[in-house]
């Protein structure tokens, strides 16, 4: 493909993702802080689950920004992932569907092997919801009222990132990140024997920067042979985000007419976003086959926001195991034998405490990438189960499936010439 096609490609994926960013599948669970997070991984660790520790020469290493200095090509990625999810409780069950843009990244070498950098735009966290429910006024003669709470919107980052090597073995990296976007809540009140709606209304709006580090361990030619041990660490600091939220109540009769009961308000803040550590191994040999671990943490606890309502979280944690294998990177005769497959487990705990107890999660996970020239089309699934009816009061089931495009090339790059 050529440059130009490449741009007018890129192009219109970047105006695309204007209509359908955070256009996710819709989840209670997101009613808690500040969404569901994202995450960095790009779609082919999704498919093992993993990359914070095993470097990647074909992808852009994402996760940790230390094994940037491994793309020593300018390699540009976009990727986008449809859901499912069955939400159930001990009387009902329902169904919702969705998809967004995942993300747009690019990375080249500044120096190669010695310093390459990234840019890239992607969610931050994701917040949609609505449910409603009947509740008794004790105060108000025992009046009913049928109360509707729903939220949309979330936080996107805007990163830059790079890696530099210290010597044969060991990379540092750097990621600053510009985190922005709204979060929108309406809670509507329908009172019995009124005919009007009385609406409160809470926006707020997320503008400021956050910072993570990497570290990389990489050491080759093991035992005699072709095998790699890597280890990465990625530390993301603790940050508190400049916010503003701006609250109203109003009232909308049956003709639609609107008449505020309490005036607009505003008031500025912060969101307190605590520290999070990641750490892996992973041993591999050449090209052909690689198996990761990693284990990240972050405590949620003493998180604080803008809008008091969505405090109250406690620890998170991840835990995965994943693989790739390529049975024959450089087989001419078989395009089979040069497809890469992926696959792994995840366990992970949220921060969110529905009915009072952690949530947890359990997922599996396959992809594959599928080779173009020095490009590649990426897929990846991932099926699971998040909370449990007994202790977290609802259930959910869900299939995520990614879509993505790795172009890589030479641009950029000075070449000499004897």
């Amino acid at each position: 493909m050529s440059v130009i096609r490449k741009i007018l490609f890129l192009g219109i994926v970047v105006v695309a993702s204007a209509d359908v960013w955070g256009q996710a599948a819709s989840s209670p669970f997101t009613n808690f802080g500040i969404g569901d997070t994202y995450g960095s991984s790009l779609i082919h660790n999704q498919g093992a689950g993993t990359g914070v520790a095993q470097p990647q020469f074909w992808y852009i290493n994402n996760q940790n920004p230390a094994l940037l200095v491994f793309n020593s090509l300018t390699s540009f990625e976009a990727g986008m992932v449809y859901e499912q999810r069955k939400i159930r409780n001990n009387e009902l069950s329902e169904k919702t569907t969705g998809g967004n843009m995942s993300y747009l990244v690019t990375a080249f070498p500044i120096k190669t092997n010695k310093w390459t950098t990234s840019i890239g735009l992607m969610p931050y966290t994701n917040v949609d919801y609505s449910f409603g429910y009947d509740t008794t006024f004790t105060h108000d003669n025992d009046r009913k009222a049928r109360i509707t709470e729903s939220a949309n919107g979330g936080l996107t980052q805007l990163y830059w990132s790079n890696g530099v090597r210290i010597n044969k073995e060991m990379s540092v990296g750097l990621r600053a990140s510009y985190i922005f976007g709204p979060i929108e809540n309406l809670t509507t009140d329908v009172l019995e024997g009124t005919s009007t709606v009385v609406t409160h209304e809470q926006k707020t709006t997320v503008s400021d920067f956050n910072f993570g580090v990497g570290y990389s361990f990489s050491r080759d030619s093991l035992w005699g042979k072709n095998y790699r041990f890597s280890a990465g660490v990625v530390y993301n600091l603790a940050t508190s985000l400049g916010g503003k939220m701006r609250e109203r109540f109003y009232g909308v009769s049956l003709a639609g007419d609107t008449s505020d009961i309490y005036p607009l308000s505003s008031v500025r803040g912060s969101i307190k976003i605590p520290s999070s550590l990641t750490v892996g191994v992973a041993l591999s040999r050449g090209l052909k086959w690689s198996l990761a671990t990693e284990f990240t943490y972050q405590d949620w606890s003493d998180f604080e926001s803008v809008n008091a309502d969505d405090e109250g979280l406690g620890k998170s944690w991840r835990a995965a195991l994943g693989g790739e294998i390529t049975p024959d990177p450089v087989a001419l005769g078989s395009y089979l034998k040069r497809i890469t497959y992926r696959g792994g487990v995840s366990l992970e705990q949220y921060p969110f405490l529905p009915g009072g107890n952690a949530l947890k999660d359990y997922g599996v996970s396959v992809g594959m990438s599928l080779p173009a020239g020095r490009s590649n089309l990426n897929l990846a699934c991932k099926v699971g189960r998040r909370g449990d009816r007994a202790k977290n009061d609802l259930e959910e089931n869900y299939v995520k499936i990614y879509f993505g495009i790795t172009f890589n090339d030479t641009w950029f790059i000075k070449r000499k010439f004897d």
